[in-house]
C-alpha cells in the first residue's frame, strides 16, 4: 500500500500548520499540499488528486461547504471531511447533503482527527457524538431548521452568496466570476428569493447564520 495523501484546508495559518502536525504523526500519511481557501483546495484537488480532502467551513472567497459540492461535482469518489467551529444541526445537515464522509469539531479534533482519518482511508463514514446526537436531533425535530435550507440555491449561487455577504459589489462578483453585471444581478434576485430575504443586509445575515462567511474575531488570540 502506497503513502496515503491529504490535502488541508483552512484559512488559519497557525490551526493549518497543527493539523498538518498532528497528521504527519501518523506513520503512511503524507500532506500532500495545504490551502487557506476553499477556491485554492479545488485547483489543488484538480492538481494533485489527494486520497482525502480536510475542508474548514467558514473560509474567505469560497467556504468549505461550496468547495466540497464542486470537488465531488468533479469527482464523486474523492473523500471529504470537514474539521470546523461550526456546530449547528443546520450545518451538520449541509455537510451531509454536500456528500462528505465526516465531520470532525475543532474542539474535538486531538482526540478525534487521527480516528476519523484513518476511517475515511479504509472507507468508513466519521461522526463524533456530539455530531451524531445534532443528526439525530435534526431529523426527529424537523422544526428545528427554520430558514430556507441552502440546497435550494445552485453551485454558482453559493459563491454570489458569499461574495456578496463579505463586501463585493455585483461588478467586483461579475469580474470574479467572468460574468457580465446583468448576469450577477439576475442570480442575486434569484438568491433572495429562494432564500425569503429581500434586502442585501438581510442576505448578510443569512450568511454569517449560517456559517457561510465568518464574522471577524478580534479577541487577542
Amino acid at each position: 500500500m502506497g503513502v496515503f495523501r491529504i490535502l488541508v484546508a483552512d484559512d488559519h495559518e497557525v490551526v493549518r500548520r497543527g493539523l498538518c502536525d498532528l497528521l504527519k504523526s501518523h506513520a503512511g500519511w503524507e500532506v500532500c499540499a495545504e490551502a487557506a481557501d476553499g477556491r485554492e483546495a479545488i485547483e489543488k484537488v484538480k492538481q494533485l488528486k489527494p486520497d482525502i480532502v480536510i475542508l474548514d467551513i467558514g473560509m474567505p472567497n469560497l467556504n468549505g461547504l461550496t468547495a466540497a459540492r464542486q470537488i465531488l461535482q468533479r469527482d464523486p469518489r474523492q473523500k471529504i471531511l470537514f474539521l470546523t467551529i461550526a456546530d449547528s444541526v443546520q450545518i451538520v445537515q449541509e455537510v451531509l447533503r454536500a456528500g462528505a464522509r465526516g465531520f470532525v469539531l475543532k474542539s474535538d479534533a486531538a482526540r478525534d482527527l487521527l480516528d476519523a482519518v484513518d476511517a475515511l482511508e479504509h472507507d468508513r463514514t466519521f461522526f463524533t457524538s456530539q455530531v451524531a446526537e445534532m443528526i439525530l436531533h435534526g431529523y426527529r425535530n424537523p422544526s428545528a431548521e427554520q430558514e430556507p435550507s441552502l440546497s435550494t440555491v445552485s453551485s454558482r449561487e453559493r459563491e454570489i452568496v458569499q461574495l456578496l455577504a463579505e463586501g463585493k459589489s455585483s461588478k467586483e462578483v461579475a469580474v470574479s466570476l467572468d460574468l457580465s453585471v446583468n448576469t450577477v444581478e439576475t442570480h442575486r434576485s434569484n438568491i433572495m428569493r429562494k432564500l425569503g430575504v429581500h434586502s442585501l443586509s438581510e442576505l448578510v445575515l443569512y450568511a454569517v447564520r449560517n456559517h457561510i462567511v465568518q464574522v471577524p474575531n478580534f479577541r487577542n488570540e
